[in-house]
C-alpha cells in the first residue's frame, strides 16, 4: 500500500477500481492496450461501468460483511457483464479507518556516492518507519514531498547527485487494521484481490483536479453520503489528507428529525428544495411536508421553504468550520493558496460551494471526473470523482523500497511540529 508520485505507466489487459462508499459502491472497468500517445500517456478505455446504492457501511467502515458482500458483488457483476470480461483484481479506498496524515523528516548516509534509484526505494520504504506508528495501524501511503542533499533544500529529483547524507520529507498516511483488513475481506468474498488501497481524499482529488492546480497549490474536498474529505496539494505532491465523519448524510437526518418525516422524503426534501444559503423568497414557497408513520402522502404538514433551510445551513457550515479549524491546526490552511475544488454527491447541494468559500476564504469550483475513452455522460458528475481517481491510480506506478540500515532519523516533536518544520524548510 505504499505510493509514490502517479505517472503513466504502460500496462496491458484490464484494469479495476471500485469506490465502496457509505452510500453508493461503483465499480469502473477499463481496457488498457500498452500503447502511448504523443504525451506518454497510455490509452485506457473505459469498457464497463456498475453502480448502486451502498450497504453494509457507516461512515466509510463495513459494519455489516454480508451486506456489504451484496452490493459489492451486484456492481462488480454490472460492469463485466457491460465489459464481457472477468476481473480479478480491483484497486480500492478507504474512507474510515481514523486516518491520520503526517510530514516525517529522515536522513540517511550515501557515502559520497551518486544517487541511485536503489538510494530512492530504501529511503522510502515505510518498513522502517513502523516505530513512527501506533501496533493498531498500518501506513497506506508514503509519498515523498521533498528531498535534501547535504543540508540543500529545494531538491525535486536526487538522482545522479553527490553527497554523503540523503534526506527526504516523506508524506505518511494510516489507519487503523481493523476497518482495513475488514474491507479487504468484503472484497476477497467477492473472490476478488485486493490490488492496493488508496485513502478517499486521496482518490478523489486524483480524479477531479488538473496537473496546474496539483502544482500550484489547491484544496479539495470531496462531501460524501456517510464523511467528508479534505486533500491538500503543494508542488504537485499531496502533502495533507483528512476524513471528516460528517457528510449528506447528516443533513439528511437534520431534515427528518426537525420535521419529524421519514428519512427517504427527507432526502427528497433535500434534493429539490434544500439551500445552504437563505433567499428573500424562501418564506412566500411552501412546501408539503409527509408525517412519519403515514401511509399517504396526501397528507403532511405545510412549512414555508425557510425552515427547511434553517435546518440545511447550520450542518453545512459546521462542516466547513471543523474543516477550517483542522487545517488550521495543522500549519497547512496557506499552502495551498486560494483554490478549493468541491466534489462528490453532497456538494452539489444548492448553496455548498458558497458557504465553503465564504468560511474557508477560497475560490471554489464544482470538481468533475477527468475525461477519459468510454466515460458515459452519466458518470461525469461529481458522485464519480473518488472511482474515477482510483482508475488513474491503477493506471499509475508506485516507489517502493528498503531504507539503508544506517539511516539516521531527524527527530522532531508531534504532529504539528514536524509539519512547522517542513513549511519552515520550504516558505
Amino acid at each position: 500500500m505504499n505510493s509514490g508520485t502517479i505517472s503513466p505507466r504502460s500496462r496491458s489487459g484490464m484494469a479495476a477500481a471500485l469506490d465502496i462508499g457509505t452510500t453508493k459502491v461503483c465499480c469502473l472497468i477499463a481496457h488498457v492496450d500498452g500503447r502511448r500517445g504523443p504525451g506518454g500517456d497510455v490509452s485506457p478505455r473505459i469498457v464497463g461501468i456498475g453502480h448502486q446504492v451502498s450497504s453494509g457501511m457507516r461512515k466509510g467502515t463495513v459494519v455489516n460483511l454480508e451486506e456489504a458482500e451484496v452490493s459489492i458483488r451486484a456492481v462488480v457483476e454490472a460492469a463485466e457483464q457491460m465489459a464481457g470480461e472477468n476481473i480479478s483484481s480491483v484497486v480500492i479506498n478507504l474512507s474510515g479507518g481514523n486516518q491520520e496524515s503526517r510530514l516525517i523528516a529522515y536522513e540517511v548516509s550515501i557515502a559520497g556516492h551518486e544517487i541511485s534509484d536503489a538510494d530512492i526505494r530504501r529511503i522510502l520504504d515505510p518498513v522502517n518507519m513502523e516505530e513512527e506508528k501506533a501496533e493498531d495501524r498500518e501506513y497506506v501511503h508514503t509519498i515523498p514531498v521533498g528531498y535534501t542533499v547535504d543540508g540543500s533544500r529545494g531538491v525535486l529529483d536526487p538522482r545522479g547527485l553527490f553527497g554523503e547524507r540523503l534526506g527526504v520529507n516523506t508524506h505518511t498516511i494510516s489507519a487503523l487494521r481493523g476497518p482495513i483488513r475488514n474491507l479487504q475481506t468484503a472484497v476477497s468474498r467477492c473472490h476478488l484481490t485486493t490490488e492496493d488501497i488508496v485513502v478517499s481524499p486521496y482518490a478523489s482529488a486524483l480524479g477531479c483536479l488538473s496537473e496546474d492546480e496539483k502544482k500550484m497549490g489547491v484544496t479539495c474536498i470531496d462531501m460524501g453520503g456517510g464523511t467528508t474529505s479534505v486533500s491538500v496539494f503543494f508542488d504537485g505532491e499531496l502533502v495533507h489528507a483528512q476524513v471528516l465523519a460528517l457528510g449528506g448524510d447528516n443533513v439528511t437526518n437534520d431534515i427528518a428529525r426537525g420535521l419529524v418525516t421519514p428519512l427517504n422524503h427527507a432526502e427528497r426534501m433535500k434534493t429539490l428544495y434544500g439551500n445552504a444559503v437563505p433567499s428573500a423568497n424562501d418564506d412566500q414557497q411552501i412546501i408539503k411536508v409527509p408525517l412519519m408513520g403515514n401511509g399517504s402522502q396526501e397528507d403532511g404538514n405545510l412549512i414555508p421553504r425557510s425552515m427547511l433551510v434553517s435546518i440545511v445551513r447550520p450542518r453545512i457550515e459546521e462542516i466547513f468550520e471543523q474543516l477550517r479549524d483542522r487545517l488550521v491546526n495543522t500549519g497547512l490552511d496557506k499552502v495551498a493558496g486560494r483554490g478549493l475544488v468541491l466534489t462528490g454527491g453532497a456538494s452539489q447541494l444548492a448553496g455548498v460551494a458558497e458557504v465553503a468559500g465564504r468560511i474557508l476564504d477560497k475560490q471554489v469550483r464544482l470538481g468533475r471526473p477527468l475525461a477519459m475513452d468510454g466515460m458515459p455522460e452519466a458518470a461525469m458528475g461529481p458522485t464519480f470523482s473518488t472511482c474515477r481517481g482510483l482508475m488513474n491510480y491503477s493506471l499509475g506506478h508506485r516507489t517502493e523500497g528498503k531504507f539503508l540500515e544506517n539511516r539516521e532519523k531527524i527527530q522532531v516533536s508531534g504532529r504539528i511540529g514536524i509539519i512547522g518544520q517542513w513549511l519552515r524548510e520550504n516558505f
